[in-house]
């Protein structure tokens, strides 16, 4: 069941109907752990064994490690149980495989079945949720949750489920400990939020993914132009479909009075690529900068340390994202960016006297030439187009230019959010005129189809 999907309306009516009238009783909670269950369920019912399972075991040695005996041992068991699980479904295959690679180039004649394993639906997100639960609870930052409803509610709260934001227990927990109404504030918010999401993902999202689709799918029947064309056009899919997922959840969340973390803040305005991680994917590149880049060190032990750390860190942060060596090397390339430019970024001669357009442009190449490994289907794709962006010919693209003036008024519209026009974005005449556009262009041109959020697959 997808946000966009006209099946997720009469879900969430009922949902929504029946959440106004508990949500100052002690009932709150459970019913939207029911809801929540039942959304999750709707992709495959054998998704509930998972997340069911692994909610009661971190909720179990949580207890056990609130007694205070032996708590870095149910904190290890917890985080081997819960990375394990997400080990075993989204990685099996790929270490299969390459064992396999191995065994053939050492001219073994062994070779290993490969797992016909489904991926869970969101499990990343939620298995990410539950670790920063119980690193939490161990650190003393969070007090842990003593009613399970409540905590189930915190794991499976199905705004969120899916894909993320990877909301923090301080933050989310807190709001579930409190029977408080929505206000009429929240709902129009909420609504706004969830208007402007749906938008993103379906009339803007879904409408590139046809040409990038259609190059990227065999990149070896184009030319520079259509390859180029096709990798910006595809790091304006990626943000459209995760941020507006990302707007919608929060939106749907506000409308219940929940306030959810902001995960993205204009990034193809960023400066820099240290900015750029600041305002992509936020509640990821935190996660990531709590709970892994401060525990190796951070920048506690010398530069060199330092930029060994944040190496690491972004490398596993890109294996996160799917079990191909072509997420790997994203990863890198970020990494080694961010190495080469970190000094260079923080300068005071970058800062004032660098062109504050010239950054931006230099840090949005960038970020679209490492798009082009995320997005390619495997290492040759990826190779082939390199290649053939810096080599081959000139050719007609076939580029549809419709696309081209909803891309630049979105970023005209991040321009203005950035400058001292941001106050009359925030004007109520002008916000509700934005919310009416979109919803009649919604009506008028968008096609029935439903295609996935491209972060359902991580």
């Amino acid at each position: 069941m997808m946000f966009q999907s006209w099946l997720f309306l009469p879900f969430f009516l009922i949902f929504f109907l029946v959440y106004l009238v508990l949500q100052k009783t002690r009932l709150r909670n459970l019913w939207l752990l029911i809801s929540s269950y039942v959304f999750y369920g709707w992709w495959n019912p054998l998704f509930l064994i998972l997340i069911g399972y692994a909610t009661v075991v971190d909720y179990f040695l949580a207890w056990l490690m609130e007694k205070g005996e032996k708590r870095k041992l149910w904190l290890s068991l917890s985080i081997i149980n819960d990375l394990g699980l997400l080990a075993f479904f989204k990685y099996a295959g790929f270490m299969t495989e390459n064992i396999n690679a191995l065994l053939d180039r050492l001219g073994s004649s062994v070779s290993l079945d490969t797992p016909s394993i489904l991926l869970p639906v969101g499990i990343s997100f939620y298995i990410f949720k539950s670790v920063a639960y119980m690193i939490d609870c161990y650190r003393g930052t969070v007090a842990r949750e003593k009613n399970f409803i409540n905590y189930a509610a915190f794991v499976s709260f199905f705004p969120l489920l899916v894909a993320g934001p990877i909301e923090r227990a301080a933050n989310l927990l807190g709001q579930l400990r409190l029977r408080k109404a929505a206000a009429s504030q929240d709902l129009a918010d909420g609504l706004s939020l969830f208007v402007v999401g749906l938008f993103k993902k379906v009339a803007i999202a879904d409408l590139l993914s046809i040409y990038v689709d259609k190059v990227y799918g065999v990149p070896s029947e184009y030319q520079a132009p259509a390859l180029m064309l096709a990798t910006f056009a595809f790091a304006w899919q990626i943000y459209f479909d995760f941020s507006g997922y990302s707007d919608m959840a929060r939106g749907i969340a506000q409308m219940c009075g929940f306030k959810i973390m902001l995960n993205f803040n204009h990034p193809y305005l960023a400066t820099g690529l240290r900015d750029f991680w600041a305002r992509w994917h936020i509640s990821l590149s935190t996660w990531f900068k709590d709970y892994l880049y401060i525990p190796l060190g951070g920048n506690r032990k010398g530069r060199f340390n330092t930029y060994k750390n944040m190496f690491i860190t972004i490398v596993v942060s890109g294996f996160w994202h799917g079990a191909a060596w072509t997420f790997v090397i994203w990863g890198a390339l970020h990494g080694f960016g961010m190495g080469l430019t970190r000094e260079m970024e923080r300068s005071k001669f970058y800062q004032d006297k660098i062109p504050k357009f010239a950054k931006q442009m230099f840090t949005f190449v960038f970020v679209c030439f490492a798009w082009i490994f995320f997005r390619a289907s495997t290492w040759d794709d990826a190779r082939l187009i390199v290649g053939r962006i810096f080599t081959s010919g000139l050719a007609d693209p076939k580029f549809p230019l419709y696309f081209l003036p909803l891309i630049l008024s979105v970023w005209l519209y991040q321009f203005m959010y950035e400058s001292r026009l941001q106050a009359l974005l925030k004007v109520s005449v002008v916000r509700v005129g934005l919310v009416i556009f979109m919803i009649l262009y919604l009506s008028i041109f968008v096609s029935s189809g439903v295609q996935a959020f491209i972060y359902n697959q991580f």
